[in-house]
């Protein structure tokens, strides 16, 4: 039997339809879709026609959320991948878009917007200096944008549905995480909560959000517990009231009703996501809308009166599918993310997991041929990006289907220091780049090996980020291991990683050098687990992608790879995307890129 191969075009070129958004008031409906080729914002009445409202013309948009006033839409747009993201508007009323923080090399984020101030909204930028966002407040009417509050030092900020900048929180110098908040001066603002630097962790905790009355905030908090979880917290006292937890999986999300702020479902991420009703009010609209899908349930978006909701339910073996959900009522289908994935036959993916050599219990995905039996296939190990945080999740996922439609088995390991099992894992991974942590995807691919799904002679790496590191780890320090390696914009020397990190990133960057290393107390270490210091190991092919204006891993990083393998007369392939950042937006790049890729393994694998 054979399976008809999926055009690249349906797997990796723009989706049909994605991220649809109600109004506040619930009567009309926004997504992203393309515009010539392009992806644009949509809006027109749930159920009825719509028009294109932006004509972005680089990109696409990836971002957008609706005003509560119902008549502005909000995107934020970068320059070729430079990640210095401006905050556009377009008012429904005019048709008229504009950009809101035209600072030359400037970042802006959006922050915060609230029903009770439905005309504004609050906008992080770094104008004045790099390292740090200042609070400004845009007048969505009148254009007016105005600095409130100068940040003498956060990561992030603690605002209320007021729009009253209350606290901030920044990562001291020994990687700590403090929570700080007052009136007045920020510099004058007193220290509320502190998380140790071994339980403040990348994407484990953060604020939910404040209460109805703005006097407790809900926050995802892993002190006290392994597993981060989710609680009520008294900045007055200081005191916390636990709300959900689970001994092994973190909080991952929480979704707070639309007028009291009170949380109703959180989700945890196992094998697959699960959500917890923490509000008997929403029990049965969830038990109805479970009971429509076998897909997993994602509630993206509800009207202010909470009467109508956008859902997505996310299978792995087709694409994803959005309903609209009145309350009481059966869910009416949308449309497919990418309905052309349906004329196609798509491959399940199955979750396993196995014992790392020291113990730890490491999970991982495989996605096989559909029409082969899974016996001894040629394997590409799939390594996600992060590495803190990210995480590879059962679902729909293009890189799989495309590599098990092609004749490969893919393996996506969650290797120590992916998120969502704990701090005790996540901690595991400190100085072990190149470590346990590659001795990790090495057992996920050995435990495919002893099951006879894989083929020892024939077992690629590829990856993108940490895992374009991990690709070049593979071909360094483990050649022997892998027959070929993918690496798309992976840093190849971690000192100058962590030398030329983006200003911005001056927080995080204490993250980086307790769990990574030092750029110079530990410089010997750091060039000792870079992939550029043990080129003269190579011994396979390997192909490069790198985009040029990537603020996070240079374009240096691929490049003095590149020639240090030249100079050795070392077989790659080097891509190189001038009008790309980190990772490929547009899907000409990203078509020709995996059109390379699709070569290169059909080559040294024989897929």
């Amino acid at each position: 039997m054979t399976v008809e191969l999926i055009p690249l075009e349906v797997l990796f070129g723009n989706p049909e339809r994605v991220n649809p958004q109600l109004s506040p008031d619930g009567s009309r409906l926004a997504y992203l879709a393309p515009l010539e080729g392009v992806l644009n914002v949509w809006v027109g009445p749930v159920g009825g026609e719509m028009q294109a409202v932006t004509s972005d013309t680089g990109r696409g948009i990836r971002m957008y959320g609706w005003a509560h006033n119902g008549r502005h839409l909000y995107y934020v747009q970068d320059r070729d991948g430079d990640e210095n993201w401006h905050v556009y508007t377009v008012d429904l009323d005019s048709g008229e878009v504009v950009n809101r923080t035209p600072f030359p090399g400037a970042q802006a984020r959006p922050l915060a917007s609230s029903r009770r101030r439905p005309d504004e909204l609050l906008i992080g930028i770094n104008a004045d200096d790099p390292r740090y966002h200042d609070v400004y407040h845009l007048d969505l009417p009148s254009g007016a944008l105005d600095k409130v509050v100068s940040n003498p030092g956060f990561d992030d900020w603690i605002i209320d549905h007021d729009l009253t900048v209350r606290g901030g929180t920044r990562i001291t110098d020994d990687g700590s995480e403090q929570y700080l908040m007052g009136e007045g001066d920020p510099e004058d603002w007193q220290v509320v909560l502190t998380i140790a630097a071994e339980d403040a962790t990348l994407n484990t905790s953060g604020v939910v959000g404040f209460d109805g009355k703005g006097e407790q905030l809900y926050l995802l908090n892993p002190v006290g517990s392994n597993a981060t979880r989710l609680v009520r917290f008294d900045p007055s006292t200081g005191n916390s009231e636990v709300l959900l937890e689970d001994p092994v999986n973190d909080v991952a999300g929480v979704a707070v009703h639309p007028d009291s702020y009170e949380p109703q479902l959180a989700a945890i991420v196992r094998d697959r996501v699960e959500l917890v009703v923490l509000d008997e009010a929403v029990s049965a609209d969830v038990e109805a809308l479970k009971a429509a899908d076998p897909g997993d349930l994602h509630i993206l978006s509800r009207d202010e009166a909470d009467r109508r909701w956008i859902v997505a339910y996310v299978h792995d073996d087709g694409p994803v599918d959005y309903y609209t959900y009145e309350r009481g009522h059966r869910p009416s289908f949308l449309f497919h993310h990418q309905p052309a994935l349906k004329e196609y036959r798509l491959a399940p993916v199955e979750p396993f997991s196995f014992k790392a050599s020291d113990g730890l219990e490491i999970h991982a995905y495989a996605t096989a041929p559909a029409e082969l039996d899974r016996s001894r296939l040629p394997a590409v190990l799939n390594v996600h990006g992060g590495p803190w945080g990210a995480r590879h999740s059962w679902g729909y996922n293009p890189t799989a289907q495309w590599l098990a439609n092609r004749g490969y088995l893919c393996l996506e390991v969650n290797y120590r220091g992916s998120g969502g099992y704990g701090k005790d894992f996540l901690n595991a991974s400190a100085q072990e780049w190149a470590g346990k942590m590659h001795t990790d995807l090495i057992e996920g691919c050995r435990y495919a090996v002893d099951a006879g799904w894989a083929d020892p002679e024939r077992i690629a790496i590829f990856g993108g980020s940490y895992g374009g590191y991990a690709a070049l780890v593979g071909a360094t320090f483990t050649p022997d291991f892998f027959r070929c390696a993918v690496d798309i914009v992976g840093p190849s020397n971690l000192i100058t990683l962590l030398e030329t990190v983006p200003p911005y990133w001056v927080g995080i960057r204490q993250v980086f050098y307790r769990l990574l290393g030092h750029p110079e107390r530990d410089r010997e270490f750091l060039w000792s687990r870079s992939p550029l210091s043990r080129v003269d190991e190579i011994r396979i092919p390997i192909l490069i992608a790198q985009g040029a204006n990537d603020p996070r891993v240079k374009q240096a990083e691929s490049e003095q790879i590149v020639a240090a393998m030249k100079e050795r007369g070392i077989e790659y392939e080097y891509m190189l995307f001038p009008d790309e950042g980190h990772g490929f937006a547009k899907p000409e790049n990203n078509l020709r890129f995996y059109r390379a890729a699709e070569e290169f393994l059909a080559k040294h694998l024989a897929g």
